[in-house]
Parts: structure tokens; sequence; C-alpha cells
């Protein structure tokens, strides 16, 4: 099958996609499911609103089932018709025309049309209201409105085709007349609709009975508990109160695999990355903040943090990511002695390579259990730091406000267009809640506008080059592993699940199967 046509237009429906022999199977799959009992499902957070541009872990429950977006990505990464019966990308690579299904509608009974995309690009456009959308609208010069149905966006320059795909991916349309109000009020085209919220305790969702995809959802209801922490949540499963627990932490979800039940890894690995603010010494020092390339033993975060679930890694992609570069994880392998080398070169005193701390979110074990790994490598160094333990919003404020000399975070978009990255706070060029406004990282800023314009499999390979190079010379952030936020531990009578790109849960296919 191919998704790029002569001008590269996907199309809606089994026969343009090539697609009919294998969704058979599918379909009779689901129709062996059961949904006439609710799901229970077992979630370590509450999420944080209904607005689906705010792309975080807690709202990872929320976007793919009270929204769809233009398009969907499916195992093998080819994108696939949803709200977006077509789209075209035009042969310059200057625009791309977005037609919109027909017989979509709202959960308030609306018909969805071209003035909701309009009102969604609007507020993805917008700083203040586009979230984690705004960085991936860069791309785009403005848009045109040509019909009912149809939508063209105009690049400021020619865009690669998988960075438009990944924008049409990530475009989750709300109704226009809650675009203003989306983190309260919910009006999206997904499978459910919310049917209760009881804040920091449950959510219950029902099925949308009007959703445009055919015999979906099957499940009538689904219910949400949210636990206080991992053995509470995986107390819940064993005891057979809950028949899922997404978004729970590696160790329980092996231990709780070992012991018979089912274990699902979605495609969206996040990376670990040491972060790291080079405006506050002594990290405003390249050769120092350079050397813990090779202070930070990798190998043991991911063992002692995730359980093994995972890969070690020294660049912020996932395997999947064309960017990716395994020599990195040879050349910058765990080792004393050339971070040594490296703490020598960069000309501080003792006192100067002590005078900081750790910010640690208090809140979670995997963050801290990793970040005492840290402070024990780094004491065979001759760094002596202490760890800044923080949690809830005391911690996040200090995340996102750049109130921090170093600290761990995960950096999503690690599988997708490799400037997708500049989505997560540390790595904007724009905007920068830590490093500033401009970036003061130059190279690294032109590295990634390099890539976004590279055309050409030898012009990409060395833009991509270019980017990596640029990443780990700046060092303001030290990957060291990818890892699963979005793990989820189903009962054995549960079916029907699809990896979804970004590990988001995905509830219109799952049933039971007795």
């Amino acid at each position: 099958m191919t998704h790029v046509m002569n001008r590269r237009t996907l199309l809606a429906g089994t026969a343009a996609l090539g697609l009919g022999a294998t969704l058979a199977p599918q379909a009779r799959a689901q129709a062996a499911l059961r949904g006439d009992r609710p799901m229970r499902i077992g979630l370590l957070a509450d999420f944080v609103n209904y607005d689906p541009h705010q792309f975080s872990s807690q709202n990872a429950i929320i976007m793919r089932n009270l929204y769809d977006s233009l398009i969907d990505y499916d195992d093998a990464g080819r994108p696939v018709p949803a709200l977006a019966e077509t789209f075209t990308i035009a042969p310059d690579n200057m625009s791309c025309t977005i037609v919109l299904r027909q017989g979509v509608t709202f959960h308030s009974g609306a018909a969805l049309t071209s003035a909701d995309l309009d009102a969604t690009l609007k507020k993805a456009n917008d700083p203040r209201t586009g979230k984690n959308v705004f960085p991936t609208m860069s791309p785009v010069q403005d848009w045109t409105v040509v019909d009912d149905r149809t939508v063209r966006l105009n690049f400021k320059q020619k865009v690669p085709d998988r960075q438009i795909t990944d924008l049409l991916q990530f475009m989750f349309v709300i109704a226009r007349d809650t675009t203003d109000s989306a983190e309260t009020r919910v009006n999206g085209t997904g499978p459910f609709t919310v049917a209760e919220r009881v804040l920091g305790q449950r959510l219950r969702l029902a099925a949308n009975p009007k959703y445009w995809r055919a015999n979906q959802p099957i499940l009538k209801e689904v219910v949400f508990t949210i636990f206080s922490d991992n053995e509470s949540a995986a107390a819940a499963i064993e005891s057979k109160a809950v028949d899922m627990v997404y978004g729970g932490g590696a160790r329980q979800a092996v231990r709780l695999r070992n012991a018979g039940f089912q274990l699902h890894q979605g495609h969206g690995q996040l990376v670990q990355v040491f972060r790291i603010n080079t405006t506050l010494p002594p990290f405003d020092n390249v050769k120092f903040r350079q050397a813990f390339n090779f202070l930070i033993d990798r190998a043991a975060i991911l063992r002692v943090g995730y359980a093994g679930l995972g890969e070690v890694t020294a660049l912020p992609w996932a395997p999947t990511n064309p960017a990716a570069d395994r020599s990195y994880d040879r050349t910058y392998a765990f080792d004393i002695a050339k971070g040594q080398a490296l703490l020598k070169e960069s000309g501080l005193t003792q006192a100067q390579m002590n005078n900081w701390k750790l910010l640690v979110n208090g809140g979670d074990q995997d963050s801290v259990a990793i970040s005492q790994v840290v402070q024990n490598s780094l004491k065979r160094a001759g760094i002596d730091v202490q760890l800044e333990l923080k949690q809830g919003s005391e911690y996040v404020d200090a995340l996102l406000g750049g109130k921090f000399n170093a600290t761990f975070g995960g950096v999503g978009n690690a599988q997708k267009f490799p400037t997708r990255i500049t989505a997560n706070s540390i790595y904007r060029i724009a905007n920068n809640p830590v490093l500033g406004h401009p970036n003061p990282h130059r190279d690294y800023v032109a590295a990634v506008e390099r890539v976004n314009t590279a055309f050409g499999t030898a012009d990409i390979k060395a833009a991509y080059d270019a980017l990596n190079k640029a990443m780990v010379e700046a060092s303001f952030g030290i990957a060291t592993n990818t890892y699963d936020v979005f793990l989820t531990v189903a009962a054995t009578n549960v079916g029907g699940f699809v990896k979804d790109v970004d590990s988001l849960l995905v509830l219109r296919t799952v049933g039971f199967t007795s």
C-alpha cells in the first residue's frame, strides 16, 4: 500500500487505501468483543482539563476518547484518514488541502464544518491558547477556508511530508463554540461523551450514539478511578476491582505481567532527559555540562527507574525516529574518566562544581530513584550534589519556570519528525521558559531550521547529523533512556487494543472477550 499518490493525496475508504483485505479480520475480532458492562480503569492521576491541545500524561486519557484528529497513523506509521476525508500535499510542498469528512457531528449534534477547523487552527496558532500544539504550527503561514468542507494550509516554506502529516495527526478538532472554553467544556467528535466527573476521584464516559465510525465504540460505558499510588492500583486489578490500569509504573507493570496480566506498550515512547538550565552557574560553563554526557549511568537509570522497559539512548529519539543514531550511545557511554577530563577542562573550582542542587519531583518515586542513581555516580567523579525535592504544583512551577539548575523530565514526540522535539519546553527554539528568548544556543536553532528545510536523501541525512551534533555540543539536555509513561496493564478478558503512535489510550475498539 502507498499512502502518497501522484499528488500525495490521502483518500478515505478502504478501497482507496487498499485496506479492505486487512480490515475484515479486525472487524470480525471487534464483533466478537462485548461492551455490555462498564470498563473499569484505574489511573494514577486525575486529568488536568478537557483541552486536547494540552498534551500531558494525565490528559492522555481524554484526547482520543473525547476528540478525533484530522488523520491517524496505522501500526506501520502510515497516515490514514480520520476527520480529514482526504488531504493533498501540493507538488511544491508549500500547501496542503484538507477535505473534511461528511456526516460527522459533535457531541452537541452540530455538524463538523470547515468553520470548526478554522476556529481550532486559530486556537492552535495562538501562543496563549495553543499549548503543546502551538510549536507544531510553526511552518504554517496562514490558511484559507475554501468552502464548508475544505481548508488549505499555506506554509512559510517547503515543508517535508512527514512534518505535514505529524501536524494533521496532532490536530484534534474542537467545535467552534467551545474553543475558548475547551479546558472546562467538552464538545468533540470522539467516541465517548462525559457522563460524570468527581474531581480527584472518578470520571465516567458514555458511548457517543452518533459516532461516525461504524460499530464503534464497543463499550457502552467507561469508569475511570483515581488511585493515589501504583501499589493501590495494582492491588485493585489483582482483586478484580478494575479491569485495567493505565499509566502505572514500570516495576509494577512488569510484576503484573509476570503474574499473568496483559502488558501493552504503544509506539509513543518518551525519552528521559537530564534538563540543564544553561543560564545559571555552574551550567553556564559548556565543558562542565558536556561532562554529564559521560557522568550519567544510563543503564543503571533504566534498570532502577524503569525495570528495564526501554532502551539506553544518548539522543532524545525513540528508535523509530528518522534522526536516531545509535553510534552516539557508544561514543557517550558511561565513563567517569572522560567526564572528569571535561570537568578539568571547565576550569571550575571544586566549590563551584558543587554549588548547585538537583531538582527532583518528590511525588514520583521513579524520579527520586533515578536522581539518586545520578547523585551516586557524580559522587564518584568528585561532585557532591544535593537533591531538592518538591511536589505537586511547586515542582511544576519550578520545572516550567526554569527555576532549577538541573532536573529530570520526560520529553515526548520522540518517535516523530525530529523537529517535533521543539514542542517540549527545554527544546523550544522560541519562548523557551528555561533558556529564554532568543534561544542562546544558536547552532542548535540553526540545525532545527536546517532539518525543517531539508529535501533529498543526502541533505536530510546531513541535516539530522547536524542536529544531533548541535544537541550534544550544547548539552542543555542529556538524554538517558526511552520509557513508556502510558503503560497499560489489563485483565486477560480485555481485548481490542490498538497501538497508538503516541501511546494514548484508545478505547473505541476495546471490549471484553468473555
